[in-house]
């Protein structure tokens, strides 16, 4: 990210903050699309894993970190009330797993897709809105346009 002389960037907290005298004359759009850049370079670094599988999650899968592979939510959820309706034991609670263990899991798995799905769309944008961030700029420093 390029920033005039007087400014200073500084981030924090998941947004790209810009400090200083001109911090002022940016439009609420212009922050709005440096903090969505600065999302999707995070995205793209911390889910660098998932990011090869884009194409399917859609939302009816997830990305299943530990085994490094996509899981379709619904098998997940027949395998979750297998395990409760059979009583395994659930390391995670270190007790057999009960209907309300299997339900806050599905709970879990559910934003989980959503998520990947989220970071992928974003990820995929990246380009497009460093594109829309040059011609904002641009279009800032050229008042006559």
């Amino acid at each position: 990210m390029s920033c005039s002389k007087d400014l200073r960037w500084v981030a924090c907290g998941g947004i790209a903050l810009c400090f200083g005298a001109a911090a002022h004359a940016q439009s609420p759009s212009l922050n709005d699309l440096k903090a969505k850049i600065f999302d999707a370079r995070m995205a793209q670094k911390t889910f660098v894993n998932g990011l090869r599988f884009c194409g399917e999650l859609d939302g009816s899968n997830f990305y299943y970190e530990p085994r490094n592979r996509v899981l379709k939510l619904e098998d997940y959820h027949r395998s979750l009330e297998s395990l409760a309706g059979a009583g395994v034991f659930n390391p995670e609670t270190r007790r057999p797993w009960t209907e309300q263990d299997a339900n806050a899991r599905w709970e879990q798995v559910k934003r989980e897709a959503a998520r990947d799905r989220e970071n992928c769309a974003l990820v995929t944008s990246l380009p497009q809105l460093e594109k829309q961030l040059e011609e904002v700029q641009a279009k800032q420093d050229d008042p006559a346009k």
